[in-house]
């Protein structure tokens, strides 16, 4: 896999010109095989997850799971995104003042825990001009070594494999606030009724789906595979969904 295997001894490349740094960790596929591929070029490498509202618990578990698989600790910062109104009222900009808010947070915390360079997890896919909050990233000094080795998430996504990391096909998951329309003010009640019922849908078999928030409707995104079998369970669904919302409809959209 000599295509591969170039990009790999770029990373580790990188972590050899840069053997100290402080990684935003998310526990999802890119952050993950970062964290692998820094522990295995021996770096000094400190995972930090940033725990806000905007986080499902099942993301803390997994990031915590891949730490203690790669034997580094894994430390939490609290950050309460809802205090910022620039965040909490959910304009156009919100993913810019939120990323700006947290890797604020985790720059401070890591200079005072001796770490004066910050990584994160955006690959070679990750458009700038598709993503307002990497503006954020880049006023603040954060490097992104797998953009930088031209490592997109399908080359994530092998490499990954080919080091038996669990989260080598997790799906793809943006945050919570995602699921309230742009323009709709964030209020944690939404968020924990976004994360209830995206569990509850979890648990019937789905995967790489949403469910969004629409006025009091919950509209539910899937690919094209689940269509059908949402369908076929449409009953269990309105048991899950319906004490929650006034109208469950399914988005003809393929996600």
């Amino acid at each position: 896999m000599p295509y591969f295997g170039s990009k790999h001894r770029a990373l580790l490349d990188f972590f050899r010109m840069y053997p100290k740094a402080a990684l935003a960790f998310s526990g999802g596929t890119d952050s993950a095989y970062l964290l692998y591929a820094a522990s295995k070029s021996g770096a000094d490498i400190q995972p930090y997850f940033i725990k806000s509202p905007f986080q499902p618990q099942f993301e803390l578990e997994d990031a915590q799971r891949l730490c203690t698989l790669c034997g580094i600790g894994l430390k939490i910062i609290e950050a309460d995104t809802l205090s910022d109104a620039s965040v909490a009222e959910n304009t156009e900009k919100r993913c810019y003042y939120c990323k700006k808010l947290l890797f604020s947070l985790l720059k401070k915390r890591a200079g005072e825990d001796g770490y004066t360079l910050v990584i994160d997890g955006t690959n070679a896919s990750d458009l700038a001009s598709d993503r307002p909050g990497m503006k954020a990233l880049q006023e603040l000094g954060i490097r992104s070594p797998l953009r930088e080795c031209g490592i997109t998430k399908a080359d994530v996504r092998v490499l990954s494999k080919k080091a038996h990391l669990f989260t080598w096909n997790k799906s793809s998951y943006a945050c919570l606030a995602t699921r309230i329309p742009c323009g709709t003010p964030i209020q944690q009640e939404k968020l924990r009724l976004m994360e209830k019922s995206e569990n509850a849908f979890a648990r019937l078999g789905f995967t790489d789906f949403r469910i969004r928030l629409d006025g009091n409707t919950a509209r539910i995104e899937v690919p094209a595979r689940y269509m059908k079998k949402v369908v076929r369970k449409r009953e269990t669904i309105r048991e899950l969904l319906a004490d929650d919302f006034s109208a469950i409809v399914l988005d003809l959209k393929e996600r």
